[in-house]
């Protein structure tokens, strides 16, 4: 029994050995022999000693290698290989690859690529000024067929509300309904007394060079109510709730959420959509008449603490320069954004990529929507107004 252990500890030892001889193949050819295990932890020579055969060899041009009796290898024997290949290319030597196994040959030939050259591919041609002209227009001319397709969904999904067959959550209403009204109420306030304060102060500096300063709580009451209230609203939310959205669906679409509900019969539209649409264009007038408030109180601040104007004075030229239908059209504006921010922000959101990435890309896509179609949609509103004379 001891003489076997000692056999067996004898052949394991051998196992775990690498070894290397060499041959003169040729006048100009060195051949190196690899035999034993070639592993992390086994005993093998280093590449010094095969440079030094080179070198003791003399006029050698290539070197060779013959892994037949090789028992194992791995990331140790590439090691030491490209340890000559490095040498053999410094001195012009030939690195022949062939004797050795097949996925040794591929590994070095990846270690050993060269990068390439700066320059050395020609650059591509710009293309053609009609050919970008075609890409560009066929790409808007499927991204308004895509809003389209969109708007018609979306214009289903609120007539099946309407007669009591939208599938979704009131809950999901109901939370929306907060985030879109009662967290809003601070930044809004924010932004709708500053400018009521601006557009006094602006008014302010023209009207008292004539003696009519009393005419700030005009400008102010008429301007905000009118159109700038539901604009400043608009862009608020837009920033704020449109993006949200964008990037709530969005994410949704890179974690395949939303094509988990069309798998489970489920519609989108309605169960992700409409509830969000519905919230905003709900809140937006709500919203749209508090600004109103803050921005006149604004206003105030300035005719009564800045140019001496008296309280109820401020008050009653405020209510008398304002009229109902004034009131009505900042309304019908507020309404709009609403639909245009909820719009552009799911739009966006369901067109999202599947990357981290897409998702900025969409919130970003969505802001800038939401604010491009309220100026338009400000400008026709106006326009028609001024039309039929309201």
């Amino acid at each position: 029994m001891p003489e076997d252990r000692i056999l067996n500890s004898a052949e394991e030892d051998v196992a775990q050995t690498g070894e290397i001889s060499s041959d003169r193949q040729a006048k100009d050819t060195l051949r190196l022999r690899l035999k034993g295990s070639w592993k992390m932890g086994a005993r093998y020579p280093s590449a010094n000693v095969v440079q030094k055969q080179i070198e003791t060899a003399g006029s050698i041009r290539r070197v060779g290698f013959d892994s037949k009796n090789m028992t194992g290898w791995d990331s140790s024997l590439l090691t030491f290989l490209i340890k000559i290949s490095d040498y053999c290319s410094k001195n012009k030597i030939i690195f022949d690859k062939e004797g050795l196994p097949e996925g040794v040959k591929r590994l070095i030939v990846l270690a050993t690529a060269v990068p390439e050259r700066k320059g050395a591919r020609k650059e591509s041609l710009q293309e053609p000024f009609f050919y970008r002209v075609g890409s560009s227009a066929i790409d808007m001319g499927q991204a308004t067929l895509e809003l389209l397709e969109f708007i018609g969904e979306a214009s289903i999904a609120v007539f099946k509300f309407i007669v009591g067959k939208a599938s979704f959550r009131r809950s999901d209403l109901t939370l929306f309904i907060q985030q879109c009204g009662a967290e809003a109420l601070p930044i809004v306030t924010l932004i709708s007394l500053l400018v009521g304060l601006i557009l006094a102060f602006v008014g302010a500096v023209q009207l008292t060079m004539f003696g009519a300063q009393i005419y700030v709580a005009d400008l102010v009451g008429i301007a905000m109510v009118r159109v700038m209230g539901a604009v400043m609203v608009g862009i608020v939310m837009a920033g704020r709730t449109g993006a949200a959205f964008a990037a709530q669906l969005g994410t949704m679409q890179g974690n395949e959420e939303i094509d988990a509900l069309k798998t489970m019969g489920v519609s989108p539209m309605e169960f992700l959509v409409l509830p969000r649409m519905l919230a905003l264009i709900l809140m937006m007038p709500l919203l749209c008449i508090y600004a109103d408030l803050m921005a006149v109180i604004g206003g105030l601040i300035v005719g009564v603490g800045v140019l001496d104007i008296g309280l109820l004075q401020y008050i009653n030229q405020t209510m008398g320069a304002l009229k109902l239908s004034y009131f009505f059209i900042g309304i019908l504006h507020a309404t709009v954004f609403g639909v245009l921010v909820a719009l552009a922000g799911c739009l966006r959101g369901i067109q999202c990529g599947r990357s981290a990435s897409a998702v900025g890309a969409a919130t970003t896509s969505a802001v800038v929507t939401s604010i491009v179609a309220i100026i338009v949609a400000t400008g026709i509103i106006t326009v028609v107004c001024n039309v039929i004379g309201v």
